[in-house]
């Protein structure tokens, strides 16, 4: 039993604060709206935060470095429109279409990384370069037009819930998270990454390959948001060189809501889970009661603003 208590300690390290914020979000819900704290509701914003999941996990590694990465909604789109190309316009097997997507967009991360490392340019610039970059790319393909019309089997991923509730979209995003903690939490690769964030030349001294692990955590950010393009068009039945505008900001804001600091060396998978859940309720939940999106854009910048502001008063009491 202790165990697993411990265990379960350790997936909401440092989320205690966030945790209470979500209840307290689902509370406020549960009392305003009559749909909110329903079976079918819960099982759609899962859904809908597949995307926005994976794309977190993979910008948690990169924050716990004390990296940032503003290039995953392009490298999302991109992601699609590999896939939309390879496999509508070449003809070539669907599956196959989904390995280059994903090669393609770990290719990005891996310049990034490449960037970082080798010509010491900061992330911030690196990867904003890297976001127009891809989207370019992206747009490039069918030269701005979309794709349509994938094989049913594929866009059934996102439709048909195994069991009554579970897509098979969900389950990928859940694998990924339990990997990622598994990883963070027990493996030396996983401690190697907090002790980078804390400081990368106390790391470096202490005999870690700082650039490979850095070009190694841009990788595979980059392969996440390849990952979340794949899920996003699976969903859509479609692919589309403008998707993705503005999920760096999200994504981003998850990890920070669920306690990570973006100095590095703070935060968790179980943090981001619950980070990404109080964006996708509170985004429901204000679209059931109605909320302009105007509205909603200044109320989830508030939530951000006063994530970032915890962080920074924890990290002065520190």
């Amino acid at each position: 039993m202790e165990a697993r208590s411990g265990s379960a300690l350790n997936f909401l390290r440092g989320a205690t604060g966030p945790l209470i914020g979500l209840i307290l979000l689902c509370a406020f819900l549960s009392l305003t709206t009559d749909t909110f704290l329903t079976l079918r509701n819960f099982l759609n914003v899962m859904d809908q935060v597949t995307v926005l999941g994976v794309m977190a996990v993979g910008m948690t590694l990169v924050i716990l470095i004390g990296g940032i990465d503003l290039s995953v909604g392009s490298v999302l789109a991109l992601s699609g429109m590999v896939m939309g190309f390879v496999g509508n316009h070449l003809g070539l097997p669907f599956g196959l279409a989904i390995i280059a997507a994903v090669i393609a967009s770990s290719l990005c991360g891996v310049v990034s990384g490449l960037m970082v490392t080798r010509l010491n340019m900061p992330a911030f610039i690196a990867t904003l370069a890297m976001m127009s970059i891809a989207r370019g790319l992206a747009s490039m393909i069918t030269n701005g037009e979309q794709i349509v019309g994938f094989p049913d089997w594929f866009s059934n991923l996102a439709i048909i819930r195994h069991f009554g509730f579970l897509t098979v979209t969900v389950a990928v995003m859940i694998v990924i998270v339990a990997i990622a903690w598994i990883v963070l939490t027990f493996r030396p690769a996983g401690r190697a990454l907090y002790a980078i964030g804390g400081s990368a030349e106390v790391a470096r001294l202490a005999g870690i390959n700082v650039r490979e692990a850095t070009l190694i955590v841009y990788a595979l950010c980059a392969l996440a948001a390849g990952l979340a393009g794949v899920i996003l068009s699976a969903r859509l039945d479609s692919a589309q060189p403008s998707s993705g505008i503005g999920y760096e900001l999200d994504t981003i804001a998850a990890v920070v809501i669920g306690g990570a600091s973006l100095s590095g060396g703070v935060g968790g998978i179980g943090g981001t889970v619950v980070g990404v859940l109080i964006i996708g309720f509170l985004r429901n939940g204000l679209n059931l009661l109605q909320v302009s999106p105007f509205v909603q854009q200044v109320i989830i910048g508030l939530v951000i603003a006063i994530a970032v502001a915890a962080d920074t008063m924890r990290r002065k009491r520190g």
